[in-house]
């Protein structure tokens, strides 16, 4: 360590004198090697968490990283009154602003919120987290307004495909069956089929919606594609209707609360922050209508919450609505899976390490976060501590998905495989028939067949007319 003599002309130049000794001194003791820093911090989940006689947490994890990339060694502990910092009514810190203030740590690690207030006191470095203000309330409180289309998303897309495609496959299915099938087009030469393509479309359709929709098929082979399509069509149906009442049932129950706004304009629900946090301050010195307005009743209620976890608990009953930190708020929707963060997030800023004013480890640490930003450990961090524990049960109901049904796809693959094989069946029975009647080929008697089935035949007689009517 080296000592730097400093020769102070003047009083005035005093100051001046000492802020070059100290930051000399600081910076001997850096160029040293790694050495030994005072770091404090506040027990709050899942930032720092106790596990047995160490911490650890987000913000454990951040310390550890940066402490490597810069090459120091630490100590660390928690803030002896376990406040972030504000000034009492003398003027002086508390917290671990305090703590840095009085020079009883060298950096802060924790989710402390840059504000203008604290900048005066200490420096701050980049941001490691972005945040803002919002809102959580229990699940039975909030709901997205009712959307034109929304009858359509008690299905998913991919469940909404699947049903076109059966539809469509088995409408096709039904007017090959009609044509191949000898039972149902017995002479294709004399004859016109009632069965085709479009009044297979139709009569599909008329299955689905329960409606019948003549003439129905003779041949077994249609009549089993019918039946499957016909329990096919049964189960879609059910499992749409029950997620239709659930649906129903749970918007009835349900008010629309989604912003600042439509909590200001309701009073059949109470709501609060934590006294005297930054939150409250936000809404205290807003100069917006509504956020006064949410300040006043705050401070004319006495909503207030002693802490997060106080105000989780008092969201968890229903009827509150806490007010906090987006990134806070969203580890309560995590971690407990009957309350909802509401999507509107106001106020914007950021949590950052915080230090000694003149401090030479600012510019070192702000690089540091960057580049953690930068790698995307930060975002890994952030997905480790948040991550969801949370089964969507008991709400409003999800979309319903392929893979829910798939038996009954299965089924009806099956049944329009064994439709189309028995049609088979029968068209290769009359073949062989007359075949044998004229001393020909079965394949050759076959092939014509079919050559003259699907060559014609597409008006429709008025005999099918009639039964299409009835």
């Amino acid at each position: 360590m080296y000592i730097i003599p400093v020769q102070v002309i003047g009083s005035k130049m005093a100051p001046l004198g000492l802020i070059l000794v100290s930051s000399a001194l600081l910076a001997g003791v850096w160029a040293a090697g790694p050495q030994t820093l005072r770091v404090t911090t506040i027990k709050e989940e899942p930032y720092a968490m106790s596990k047995g006689s160490e911490l650890e947490g987000f913000c454990i994890d951040l310390l550890s990283a940066v402490s490597k990339k810069l090459d120091f060694k630490y100590d660390i502990h928690l803030v002896k009154d376990g406040r972030y910092g504000k000034t009492d009514d003398s003027g002086n810190w508390n917290g671990m602003i305090g703590e840095l203030v009085r020079g009883e740590a060298d950096i802060a690690v924790a989710p402390l919120t840059i504000t203008a207030k604290r900048e005066t006191a200490v420096d701050m470095s980049k941001p490691f987290m972005q945040t803002g203000l919002s809102f959580i309330l229990i699940k039975d409180l909030a709901s997205d307004d009712s959307q034109f289309l929304s009858l359509l998303n008690l299905f998913s897309t991919e469940m909404w495909m699947g049903v076109l495609v059966a539809y469509l496959l088995t409408s096709f299915c039904i007017f090959f069956v009609s044509r191949i099938s000898p039972s149902e087009w017995e002479q294709p030469e004399k004859e016109n089929n009632c069965f085709t393509l479009s009044h297979s479309f139709w009569y599909t359709m008329g299955a689905m919606t329960l409606q019948g929709a003549g003439p129905h098929p003779k041949a077994l082979s249609g009549r089993v594609i019918t039946a499957i399509w016909w329990l096919f069509s049964l189960v879609l149906l059910a499992c749409y209707f029950a997620n239709l009442s659930l649906w129903l049932h749970s918007d009835n129950q349900q008010l629309s609360i989604k912003s600042f706004e439509d909590l200001a304009n309701q009073n059949l629900i109470e709501y609060g922050t934590i006294k005297d946090s930054s939150s409250f301050a936000f809404f205290k010195n807003s100069n917006n209508p509504t956020h006064h307005r949410i300040y006043e009743h705050i401070k004319t209620a006495q909503s207030y919450s002693l802490n997060a976890e106080e105000g989780f608990r008092k969201a968890q009953k229903g009827n509150y609505a806490f007010i906090g930190e987006s990134v806070s708020l969203d580890l309560a929707v995590a971690r407990y899976c009957n309350l909802t963060r509401a999507p509107e997030i106001i106020g914007m800023r950021g949590y950052s390490i915080a230090a000694p004013l003149g401090s030479p480890l600012l510019k070192n640490l702000s690089v540091a976060i960057l580049s953690l930003s930068e790698s995307g450990e930060l975002d890994y961090f952030r997905s480790k501590w948040w991550a969801s524990s949370c089964v969507a049960k008991n709400g409003k109901s999800a979309p319903l998905k392929p893979s829910s049904l798939k038996g009954i796809y299965l089924l009806l693959a099956l049944g329009l495989g064994l439709g189309l094989f028995l049609a088979l069946m029968e068209l290769a029975a009359k073949s062989r028939k007359i075949a044998n009647t004229q001393q020909t080929s079965c394949c050759s008697v076959m092939s014509a067949e079919l050559s003259q089935r699907f060559r014609g035949g597409e008006v429709t007689s008025p005999e099918c007319s009639e039964k299409s009517k009835a």
